[in-house]
């Protein structure tokens, strides 16, 4: 079990929802399927154009592949995931083999709610990946539900079953709730701290930081909660060995978009795959 992980104070998470109204109605499925979604199976950006991967391999070079900017790690967390892939590596292992059996039904879960995949690196900290995981506040499941917070998602509890349990079912509930804090945050470091501890402690931090963030704001959140961010910056590395939007502020991220624009445009056209230049139409 990743340290920390089903431990943590009765204060945080989706605890928290039982007090703090979810922002946008939950109850049914988005209001518009047809509409697009923020990201389309995304990738991560930095391996957009690796030559490696002929699915999405859009350069014909290496030299212009070593040009593609890269998602660097943030200074204030680069020491912290070092360690902790050291510290956590049994535990991220034990986590990895039993991803086989989650990360196809999360991917697909998330593709279609229009959230980057990575977020499913979220479940490997809240819970070691394991359906069967309960917090000593009585959270749990997968994405480690409080009871209130997984009926107001549209899961049911009863005597007989705890939908917590359900891995799609409460994958789908998790998606809901991701969607809604990105729509209220706008930046997803904000949005998996708020997922631990609530949206409210991370508006006061806010208000008190006079920033939005999170490397400005992360001393005004509750401990667990900006460790909670650096566990799953870590995770995503350890499966990833690299960052992508989820591992950056917004204002990172958009600083790194037109970076990317910026190379793009430089690229001549005939160093682009006709069969894969849908792909950086459909993702940027």
């Amino acid at each position: 079990m990743l340290k920390r992980n089903l431990v943590r104070t009765g204060l945080f998470s989706p605890v928290l929802l039982l007090t703090f109204p979810i922002v946008t109605a939950m109850k049914g499925e988005p209001k518009s399927q047809k509409s697009k979604p923020l990201y389309i199976n995304w990738l991560c950006a930095d391996t957009l154009y690796q030559p490696s991967d002929s699915s999405v391999s859009l350069l014909s070079t290496e030299a212009n592949y070593a040009a593609v900017p890269k998602i660097l790690l943030n200074r204030h967390v680069s020491k912290f995931v070092k360690e902790f892939l050291v510290k956590e590596d049994e535990a991220l292992q034990k986590a990895k083999n039993r991803s086989v059996s989650y990360f196809k039904m999360m991917d697909d879960i998330f593709s279609k709610y229009g959230l980057p995949l990575e977020l499913k690196y979220l479940a490997v900290i809240e819970s070691d990946l394991k359906i069967s995981a309960v917090s000593r506040v009585g959270a749990k499941g997968l994405w480690q539900f409080m009871p209130q917070t997984a009926r107001d998602l549209g899961l049911k509890i009863t005597h007989k079953y705890d939908e917590r349990t359900f891995a799609y079912k409460s994958t789908v509930a998790a998606a809901k709730y991701l969607k809604d804090l990105h729509s209220q945050f706008n930046d997803w470091l904000l949005v998996i701290a708020a997922y631990n501890s609530g949206p409210l402690p991370v508006l006061n931090a806010i208000k008190k930081s006079g920033s939005k963030n999170f490397w400005a704001l992360q001393n005004y959140l509750p401990e667990e909660s900006r460790g909670h961010v650096k566990r799953f910056i870590g995770a995503h590395y350890f499966f990833e060995g690299k960052g992508s939007i989820v591992t950056m502020t917004k204002t990172e991220t958009t600083k790194y978009l037109k970076e990317l624009e910026i190379f793009k445009a430089s690229i001549p056209s005939n160093t682009i795959k006709k069969d894969s230049a849908a792909v950086a139409i459909t993702l940027f």
